[in-house]
């Protein structure tokens, strides 16, 4: 069996990439045995499952139906605006150039709504957002649309007022942007990363190869298990940093900045392993393999 690291991820968090690949469209509503077997794939026993399922309804993530006779979970509509949305920033994100405009965002919340003002904070910080000084934010401009919807999506809009343009200064852009970023623990947790997954890109093309169509037609039901066991995982650990790195032009960073090298090391997984582990995925939906597109 292959080895497989182990990121610091929970069964909830495993649970919505499942959804987030798996059961997003319609009709892809998954009942709890179909859970039970991916995630006992990931070495997860049936009780911790159905108690993570539990959870996850009770927050609004997954609502139960019945089709089919069959007692069912899908996604929230809310959680799949949020997931349309991510795709891009997970899948394809896109990095700043120093000729990119700049948005600041600019909120002002009463007193009497503090809770607000919190929410709004880490709906800023999870977008990418740097702290400039108390209620002001920035983030490159090319963002500014998918911020505008999440926050009116979480009824925070009325709060904020966006300025977009260039920054005007002189100097160098590095000492700023370290001052507005915690890029320190962002950093940290790409090396974290890399701990567990650096040499990832290369391990599985000398395992299947470098054109994912010929390993997917040649491979086997374990090969296509391993994939599963070995992608979800690195998949959850992932799709955090989209968000909390920034993408800022390379010209701003630290020479040792390894968000590229972290960038690189799940794309080149996701390329050969993904389409390995949808076709388990939908295996254990459907009851047969079903030809899945890498």
């Amino acid at each position: 069996m292959l080895a497989v690291p182990a990121p610091p991820v929970r069964h909830q968090q495993l649970i919505v990439t499942i959804y987030g690949l798996y059961g997003r469209s319609s009709g892809d509503a998954l009942p709890v045995s179909v859970l039970i077997s991916m995630l006992g794939d990931l070495g997860y026993d049936a009780p911790g499952v159905r108690s993570s399922v539990s959870r996850l309804k009770a927050k609004g993530v997954l609502k139960s139906i019945r089709r089919d006779g069959v007692a069912k979970y899908e996604l929230s509509e809310t959680v799949l605006d949020v997931f349309r949305e991510g795709d891009q920033r997970i899948f394809a994100p896109e990095r700043a150039t120093p000729l990119d405009a700049w948005v600041l965002a600019v909120f002002s919340v009463p007193e009497s709504m503090r809770n607000r003002r919190h929410q709004l904070r880490s709906e800023l910080s999870g977008l990418g957002f740097g702290s400039v000084a108390s209620g002001v934010w920035i983030a490159p401009a090319r963002i500014l649309e998918q911020v505008r919807e999440r926050l009116t999506s979480r009824g925070l809009i009325q709060f904020v007022d966006f300025f977009q343009g260039d920054y005007l200064f002189d100097g160098p852009m590095g000492p700023k942007v370290a001052a507005w970023w915690d890029l320190k623990a962002i950093d940290e947790q790409f090396a974290e990363f890399l701990d567990l997954y650096e040499g990832a890109g290369e391990f599985w093309a000398g395992l299947v190869g470098d054109d994912p169509e010929a390993a997917l037609a040649e491979s086997t039901a374990e090969l296509r298990r391993d994939a599963f066991r070995y992608y979800i995982p690195m998949l959850t650990a992932w799709r955090r940093f989209p968000y909390r790195d920034p993408n800022l032009p390379l010209e701003y960073l630290p020479e040792d900045w390894k968000g590229p090298a972290v960038r690189k090391t799940f794309q080149a997984v996701h390329r050969l392993a993904a389409p390995l582990a949808a076709a388990h995925a939908q295996e254990l939906i459907h009851g047969s393999v079903v030809p899945v597109a890498p």
